[in-house]
């Protein structure tokens, strides 16, 4: 995760993001002087006429309401005027000289009045879910790489079917969830014993859903819970020192896909109870899917976290059971 640098990273950003910005419009500028002479010659003679009117003003304040400094006015105005009429025939955009943004309304300064601009939280949100410790894992684990042949095809007695057709099943729910994301709103919540893939399945989820340019924030148990704390109790003194704790707790809340991954390892107790459930009711009342993985079957939810966090899961998430051998020992086997 990102340390309390991340606003400073993001300024930084800005920063470059205004040179670039300033380098363009001197290009545009330098060809606008190529193209059209005159247009050079007219801002030189505006400039020299402001820097006149300027010093008129300095020099001698109640001149600047006398007719000698109206004409001087209107001359500016008719050059500027005679520039914009050359650069339209000239087959130029009115504002082909001006300094272009990014965000209009901060004008790529980051801050929109005292506040930080809807932007500058964007901007600071990507690089929270670019760095969320995902993006390495699914170059190895997603749905391509996704081997079926590691679930038994004999059926489990206890459950009437295989391991492999009760993965085929979860894999296809999975699929029509990516599918229909926009459409059908929903959570899935994602049980079963270690090493039976159900983090790799997820990360499969996330793999697809960030090629459709959707925010996704993968976190553990425990580095969920850590971030509650830290925006609870964290210090609240300077702007820079609470920015991270902001952007990582708006972003839990607001992602478009929330991954909590090993629920039941984090230490449990009344403080985790009450944020896991904002963050889930939260994320429910705002339409946010939700992915859990855990240990834990359904049934021990409401024993170890409360009947509010269980009816959340029993009522409105896809349960799926994942059953089999331990594929990591498997693998281990099979070398």
């Amino acid at each position: 995760m990102l340390n309390n640098s991340l606003y400073q990273t993001v300024m930084r950003d800005y920063d470059r993001r205004q040179a670039e910005q300033k380098h363009l419009q001197d290009l545009r500028i330098q060809e606008i002087y190529e193209k059209i002479p005159e247009y050079r010659t007219l801002e030189q003679t505006i400039v020299s006429l402001c820097a006149d009117e300027a010093r008129d003003r300095v020099l001698n304040p109640t001149l600047s309401h006398s007719d000698a400094a109206k004409r001087l006015h209107h001359q500016i105005t008719e050059l500027k005027e005679r520039q914009r009429t050359l650069l339209i025939s000239s087959g130029f955009p009115e504002d082909y000289p001006e300094l272009h943004y990014i965000c209009p309304i901060c004008k790529d300064t980051g801050f929109s009045g005292n506040d930080l601009c809807t932007c500058f939280r964007q901007a600071a949100a990507q690089k929270i879910y670019d760095q969320s410790r995902i993006a390495p894992i699914l170059e190895t684990e997603n749905f391509d790489t996704f081997n079926i042949g590691y679930y038994s095809e004999a059926t489990d007695p206890r459950f009437g079917i295989s391991p492999a057709e009760n993965m085929r099943t979860i894999v296809s729910r999975c699929k029509a969830f990516i599918r229909d994301f926009d459409q059908r709103f929903a959570n899935i919540f994602i049980t079963g014993n270690t090493g039976v893939g159900k983090s790799f399945l997820t990360h499969c989820i996330a793999n697809e859903l960030l090629k459709d340019s959707r925010s996704v924030l993968y976190m553990t148990a425990f580095d969920l819970i850590e971030a509650f704390e830290k925006h609870t109790f964290g210090p609240k003194d300077e702007l820079e020192d609470t920015f991270y704790e902001d952007t990582l707790f708006d972003s839990i809340m607001n992602c478009d896909t929330l991954i909590i991954d090993d629920l039941g390892t984090e230490t449990v107790n009344n403080f985790t109870v009450s944020q896991l459930f904002l963050c889930l009711n939260h994320r429910q009342e705002y339409r946010k899917s939700t992915i859990i993985s855990t240990n834990l079957p359904v049934e021990a939810i409401q024993d170890i976290y409360s009947e509010r966090i269980s009816s959340r899961i029993i009522s409105y998430y896809h349960i799926f059971l994942i059953f089999g051998e331990d594929i990591r020992i498997k693998i281990a086997r099979s070398r």
